[in-house]
C-alpha cells in the first residue's frame, strides 16, 4: 500500500525542478507514424515487466536523436513487492530492463523517475511521493507500428501546465487485464490538487482498477495532465494522478534524452 495525505492508496499494477516543460511537437516531425486505426503500439496498450506485472501505457514521446518512447508509471518496474510511500526510496529495475509491449515487441526501460530522483538525491517530499513516470524505448524494428493518438478520444494536443480546478473534466484509457483486454474510456472530473501541484485527486467512471496504472489522462482541451498511479480508499473509489507536465519536465532535466518531448496525436481530439 502507498500512503498519501488524506488517502490510503494501492499501486495499480497486477502480476500474470523549476517547472518549465519544453513545448510539445507536431506528430509528423521525424517519424512516419502508422495509421491510428491499425497501429499496434499507441497510448493505452498493456505493458508487462520481466516478472509479468501488467500496467497501461500513457503517451508517445520522441527525442532529438529520433528515439521513440511510450510512457508508463515508474512503479510499473518496481523491484519491491510492497511499495514504500516514496519513489526516492523504493528499489526499481535498472535502465535497459525489458518491457513487453505485446505483439512480440520488447521495449527497454530508458527512463525512470524513481531512478532519476535517487541518483539526483531528491529531497523534496512532494516530488518523491508523486513523481511516478517512466519511458520505454521502442525498438527500431517496431517504430512503423506506432501511432501517438489516444484511442476513442483522439489527441493529445499538448501539455497542461495549469493544473486542475475542482470539477474540471478529465479523460483517459484503462486497459487492465481485469477488463478482459478491452480498452475502456475513463471519464470524470477533478476533485482536488495537492498544494505542490504534483498530484491530482479525481473521480472517473468506470474507476481505474489494478492494471490501469500508468495510463494517461487529458483535460477538456486534450492536453496531457496526469499518469494514473493510485486507487484510493479515501474518498472511496477515487483515483490519483501524478502530474504529467511536471513529470515530463523532470525527465527533460534528468533523463539525458536531449530534446525529449510529447508527440501530439495524428487523430483530432474529440473529447
Amino acid at each position: 500500500m502507498r500512503h498519501r495525505p488524506a488517502a490510503l492508496t494501492a499501486a495499480l499494477f497486477v502480476a500474470a525542478v523549476g517547472f518549465a516543460p519544453m513545448p510539445s511537437a507536431s506528430a509528423a516531425e521525424t517519424v512516419s507514424w502508422a495509421p491510428a486505426a491499425s497501429a499496434s503500439i499507441h497510448p493505452g496498450i498493456q505493458t508487462y515487466d520481466a516478472k509479468g506485472a501488467q500496467c497501461t501505457a500513457n503517451f508517445v514521446y520522441t527525442d532529438k536523436s529520433g528515439g521513440v518512447y511510450i510512457g508508463q508509471a515508474a512503479h510499473c518496474t518496481s523491484e519491491s513487492g510492497e511499495l514504500s510511500g516514496s519513489g526516492c526510496d523504493t528499489p526499481s529495475s535498472p535502465l535497459g530492463s525489458e518491457v513487453d509491449l505485446g505483439n512480440n515487441v520488447k521495449g527497454t526501460l530508458a527512463y525512470s523517475s524513481w531512478l532519476a530522483m535517487q541518483k539526483a538525491g531528491e529531497k523534496d517530499e512532494a516530488v518523491c511521493l508523486n513523481n511516478d513516470f517512466a519511458l520505454v524505448k521502442i525498438p527500431q524494428s517496431a517504430k512503423g507500428s506506432v501511432n501517438p493518438s489516444v484511442p476513442i478520444f483522439g489527441g493529445p494536443t499538448g501539455v497542461n501546465t495549469d493544473g486542475l480546478q475542482p470539477g474540471e473534466t478529465v479523460m483517459g484509457i484503462g486497459n487492465s487485464g481485469l477488463r478482459g483486454g478491452a480498452e475502456a474510456p475513463l471519464q470524470g472530473f477533478s476533485v482536488s490538487d495537492d498544494p505542490s501541484g504534483w498530484y491530482h485527486l479525481v473521480y472517473v467512471l468506470p474507476p481505474g482498477v489494478p492494471g490501469d496504472s500508468g495510463g494517461g489522462f487529458m483535460d477538456a482541451e486534450g492536453r496531457i495532465v496526469g499518469v494514473l498511479v493510485s486507487l484510493n480508499s479515501l474518498p472511496p473509489g477515487s483515483n490519483g494522478l501524478s502530474d504529467l507536465g511536471r513529470a515530463l519536465a523532470y525527465a527533460q532535466k534528468h533523463s539525458g534524452l536531449k530534446g525529449l518531448h510529447l508527440v501530439e496525436g495524428t487523430a483530432s481530439f474529440t473529447g
